[in-house]
């Protein structure tokens, strides 16, 4: 009886042995699993570069926050800066008529992704002849303003179809070198006098609107070309003679304060940031 009651004791302690040793290895295989694979998942479409869903796996020890944020395509930010450049056209007329010599600089400074702040300071000097009538016009002239890019881009293009409105200030002189005399008595016809009656100190306003076309043909450099409408707000007239011709304005008439101009220009772009 005893010798059955020891076998008995025996046994039943090995079962319990072998069962502890067989739970002891499922726990850790199954700690092994769990810590294999932390977190499987997908990042929001906000954090990745190219718009599309990404799967990562993490392992045990690794962090969210040690994920790398993802790089910005260069070619997908705005940049900001200052435009600056010549009007080609009044060089070429200066190069091609005596009668005409002038420059105007031209500039811009964008400040959002469809605005810019624009100006323009030029120079102009004419000589004047129809018949019997003779005038020397010298001035600069001041327009500012701002312009607006209606032209939606593709990626990594820069061109664009603005519309902008200035105001425009101008000083000139306005000498007389040749004029005829006029007369009502049929005893003293007509004369033409050849006196250099010089007006200086004179001074014009307008408003005009512009419409142009801007194309970069490299990196940076832009080629345009303008139409501007124009309305004369106000003028200082010499004493016995009209303004022929406003620096900046152009030419005037008498029946109407509108006037029209063009401009073909070419500027560099100097980025400052791009954002």
């Amino acid at each position: 009886m005893r010798l059955y009651t020891c076998i008995f004791i025996i046994s039943l302690l090995t079962g319990v042995t072998g069962f502890a040793q067989e739970s002891e290895q499922n726990s850790g295989q199954s700690s092994e699993q769990n810590s294999e694979v932390l977190y499987e998942g997908t990042l929001p479409k906000e954090r990745l570069e190219n718009n599309s869903e990404q799967t990562i796996t993490l392992q045990a020890g690794d962090s969210i926050n040690e994920i790398a944020e993802p790089t910005l395509d260069p070619s997908m930010l705005t940049a900001y800066g200052l435009r600056i450049g010549g009007d080609l056209s009044k060089l070429l007329r200066t190069a091609l008529d005596p009668n005409y010599s002038g420059f105007e600089i031209v500039g811009d400074l964008r400040f959002s992704k469809q605005f810019y702040a624009a100006a323009e300071l030029g120079y102009e000097e004419r000589f004047w002849s129809e018949q019997n009538l003779e005038a020397q016009i010298n001035g600069s002239y001041l327009k500012i303003g701002a312009d607006f890019n209606a032209y939606r881009n593709w990626t990594g293009m820069n061109n664009g179809i603005t519309t902008g409105l200035r105001y425009g200030l101008s000083t000139f002189t306005n000498t007389l070198l040749r004029y005829p005399v006029y007369t009502t008595n049929p005893t003293f016809p007509s004369s033409i006098r050849e006196d250099n009656v010089a007006h200086s100190g004179l001074t014009a306003g307008w408003v005009e609107f512009i419409l142009a076309i801007k194309t970069e043909l490299w990196s940076n450099l832009y080629l345009s070309l303008n139409l501007q409408l124009k309305h004369l707000l106000h003028e200082d007239e010499p004493g016995n003679f009209a303004n022929l011709v406003i620096p900046g304005f152009n030419k005037t008439n008498d029946f109407s304060a509108f006037g029209v101009g063009y401009g073909y220009t070419l500027t560099y772009f100097i980025p400052v940031l791009k954002r």
